[in-house]
């Protein structure tokens, strides 16, 4: 795994403004019934420390969705789902994701809200896909719109 982490690292920092971090997250995976329990107990441990109401809400798009894998700040750790493989471009794509959540949080890069910070890390697991021939639309069903309400956070937070 830790060439895999590794690799993604570099390739986030080539590709994007974060610096590349070896000091990778701990990688845990967790019985799929129990990875949206997990993800929202991880969000509230953080949202602890923050002081902010925008904090405290996630945006309806990503509570709609299968949890597959999140990153935890506090720990540092990726949860990856026991369905998860690597096995396929789309797969990966999610430890991509979850790996700009590393870095940003290794950078300390600080976001106006949640859904705010969701933003590069979608960009990056799309750019990752097309490298592919892939996307999100096609291997997630997120399309642009989604993407739009989904890393916003005056969307996120019912403002508009």
């Amino acid at each position: 795994m830790d060439v895999f982490l590794t690799a993604i690292a570099i390739w986030i920092s080539a590709n994007y403004a974060l610096p590349a971090s070896l000091n990778h997250p701990r990688i845990e995976r967790v019985a799929s019934v129990e990875m949206a329990g997990l993800r929202t107990r991880g969000l509230l441990s953080a949202l602890q420390h923050e002081t902010t109401a925008l904090h405290e809400q996630e945006s309806s798009f990503e509570k709609r969705r299968d949890v597959v894998a999140f990153y935890d700040d506090r720990t540092r750790t990726i949860y990856l789902s026991d369905k998860w493989t690597g096995t396929t471009p789309a797969e990966l794509s999610v430890l991509v994701h979850e790996m700009v959540h590393h870095l940003q949080n290794q950078a300390g890069a600080a976001y106006e809200c949640p859904a705010e910070r969701e933003k590069l890390a979608y960009e990056a697991q799309d750019k990752w896909l097309h490298l592919f021939g892939r996307d999100l639309e096609a291997e997630f069903g997120i399309n642009g719109l989604a993407l739009l309400v989904s890393t916003s956070c005056a969307m996120a937070m019912g403002l508009y």
